[in-house]
């Protein structure tokens, strides 16, 4: 793809999130009704602008609370997922301080957790009951941190304490959680193996500006989202196994995907 192509498709990513941040906010700060469809809405065309064609396997759980676990391979999940369904995202309070993507996650109402702290899971945890608990769908990345896409980290079970906590918090009888796999599959319409997968992961130390111009310059990208078959979770449940028949539901979703089968 030319340089002058990958400018037009960042000034478009640009003129696009100029428009909808003060629609976002005003909604945000006078309660009107919105607030959850505008960033679906945004997503849907910024994955127009960045050529990522979306492929869904299985469908969003629709009982509440609900609680998805995926894995993670870039800052393009969030806006593959949140294309998909209306979301809000448990991320590191770095995060927050970001020029621009900090501001588009405060505006999707991202749940922050201080990992300096060793308080901050309890808090995290809290936030994310009684969010889960008045209805809206978390998505935590299970692994922690992002990885290189030629595998999966193994799940963290602390932040599942979410789970349980809602049932308190919401009188429910349980929460739902739910598996999902991102798979990114293909560039320009070739398979992406070992070599690509790194190529479109964004993780260790790397800075986003580089990352964002390399996928916008490189054209279009598939991606397939599966969704796994909810679980139960209750205050009985044991949240380590939980996470382990999480993890090992996501592995085989992103085999499949990558298999071509999904």
């Amino acid at each position: 793809m030319s340089r002058a192509g990958a400018f037009l498709r960042l000034g478009a990513f640009g003129a696009l999130t100029a428009a909808g941040i003060p629609v976002q906010w005003l909604l945000l700060k006078t309660g009107l009704p919105g607030s959850r469809s505008v960033p679906l809405v945004y997503h849907r065309a910024l994955c127009r602008v960045l050529r990522v064609r979306r492929t869904v396997s299985g469908a969003p759980a629709t009982q509440r609370p609900l609680l998805l676990t995926a894995n993670h391979v870039s800052w393009l999940d969030i806006v593959v997922l949140s294309a998909v369904l209306p979301v809000s995202f448990v991320a590191k309070s770095e995060v927050g301080g970001w020029p621009v993507f900090g501001l588009l996650a405060r505006l999707q109402r991202t749940i922050f957790v201080d990992r300096t702290r060793r308080s901050a899971t309890r808090e995290t945890t809290a936030e994310m009951a009684e969010r889960l608990s008045s209805g809206d769908a978390i998505v935590l990345f299970a692994e922690g941190t992002s990885s290189d896409h030629n595998r999966i980290l193994p799940f963290r079970s602390a932040l599942l304490g979410a789970a349980r906590e809602a049932v308190t918090a919401g009188g429910e009888g349980c929460v739902w959680v739910q598996p999902v796999s991102i798979t990114y599959t293909g560039w320009n319409g070739v398979g992406m193996g070992r070599f690509w997968r790194p190529r479109v992961a964004w993780y260790g130390d790397m800075t986003l500006p580089p990352h964002l111009w390399d996928l916008t310059k490189r054209g279009r990208l598939a991606v397939t989202v599966s969704f796994g078959a909810p679980i139960t979770v209750d205050q009985r449940s044991d949240r380590k196994a939980v996470a382990r028949q999480l993890e090992t539901e996501v592995r085989s979703m992103t085999r499949t995907a990558r298999n071509g089968t999904a």
